[in-house]
């Protein structure tokens, strides 16, 4: 067997290159390549499928969550909490407003945000809660709406891991005030280039957010704001309509690999993520492992020719960037376990038995 990639897109893209290649040439014969018709498709499409009312495309998911803060006018002086275990993004889009994150440590069952530990984080400057709904999980969120409510917060999601997984029957996209998708190709959605966008069920802010991210504009040389450009392609747009009619094939198709690791896989050196009781609340964009001798793990690994990753090595603490936080990765236990020893085994639409038997096979034969 040739070495297992940890993410093979060509799995994904060849069934359905001929709807691609139609869509492509659609978009490159009317020559219209930005606002056009596509988007305006796609962003109807994926609203209904998010079933909210609103979906604004973007130029990626970063963007999608400034936008959201931006609109809300959240900045200087304001706080938003957030997941000190996430990808980098999520703080960028804080930081980028002029707001301060106020991070909370993650929990070692789900490995998202601790709910138990948020309500000892706000404070008068509290403006939202940013949920990062990451690897694919939802997260429990009513005690969220509970502390939203009593301390008139925002609840925003950074579902740009989720497409698709649903939480008590709800979509991510509809559980929060608003929330930002991110199509970067390798996500469950994911476009050919970059993209995101922003999904919420508040008209206002709908339109709001669709003129910042256009230069302020709502009407041509008409600028409402200090806006900028943040748009999804006509390209990328088509491109997400036809794979959009496949996603949640390929989320079922996530979630039986997902099971089959986590019944098959016993190896006591290893550390399973937990299967949550509704399934529909995993689309396992990632399925995270913990291993304590992590290098020794992945050398393993690619002596049995199969490739890993880790998601996310780097505290967001340790990062040059934030290194103002450095003495507080200290307050964040969990979160610094988890990026010390996760390691994302192969996990995509496609996959054979075979290969997904060859990763159960490898991870079960690994000692120290």
């Amino acid at each position: 067997m040739a070495k297992l990639q940890y993410l093979n897109l060509k799995k994904i893209h060849t069934p359905i290159q001929k709807e691609l290649d139609k869509a492509y040439h659609e978009i490159m014969n009317q020559s219209w390549f930005i606002k056009g018709k596509a988007v305006q498709q796609f962003e109807q499409e994926f609203a209904s499928y998010c079933k909210v009312k609103k979906c604004i495309g973007t130029g990626n998911g970063l963007d999608a969550i400034r936008l959201i803060l931006l609109a809300y006018g959240i900045g200087i002086g304001d706080e938003v909490l957030v997941p000190a275990n996430t990808y980098i993004a999520t703080v960028l889009a804080i930081t980028y407003v002029g707001a301060t994150p106020i991070f909370v440590d993650a929990n070692i069952n789900t490995y998202l945000i601790d709910i138990d530990k948020i309500e000892e984080k706000i404070t008068k400057k509290t403006k939202a809660i940013l949920v990062v709904h990451l690897y694919g999980r939802v997260v429990q969120m009513e005690k969220i709406y509970t502390l939203a409510q009593k301390y008139s917060i925002k609840i925003i999601e950074d579902a740009a891991q989720a497409h698709g997984s649903t939480y008590l029957g709800i979509h991510t996209g509809g559980l929060g005030d608003a929330a930002a998708f991110s199509f970067y190709p390798g996500k469950n959605l994911g476009a050919l280039g970059d993209g995101g966008a922003v999904v919420t069920n508040d008209e206002v802010l709908a339109k709001k957010i669709c003129a910042l991210g256009n230069y302020g504009s709502l009407e041509k040389y008409h600028h409402i704001y200090k806006g900028f450009n943040s748009r999804l392609d006509e390209l990328q747009a088509a491109f997400l309509s036809v794979k959009l009619q496949y996603l949640d094939q390929w989320n079922k198709e996530r979630r039986e690999i997902a099971n089959l690791y986590s019944s098959e896989i016993k190896n006591e050196l290893i550390k399973l993520p937990q299967t949550p009781e509704d399934q529909n609340e995993h689309v396992y964009h990632i399925y995270p492992i913990l291993v304590k001798s992590r290098e020794h793990f992945i050398k393993h690994m690619k002596k049995w020719e199969i490739e890993t990753l880790i998601h996310y090595p780097i505290p967001i603490m340790l990062q040059r960037a934030y290194k103002e936080y450095k003495d507080e990765l200290k307050l964040y236990p969990i979160t610094k376990q988890i990026c010390e020893e996760e390691v994302s085994i192969p996990l995509y639409p496609g996959m054979t038995k075979n290969e997904c038997y060859k990763v159960i096979e490898c991870i079960n034969y690994y000692n120290l």
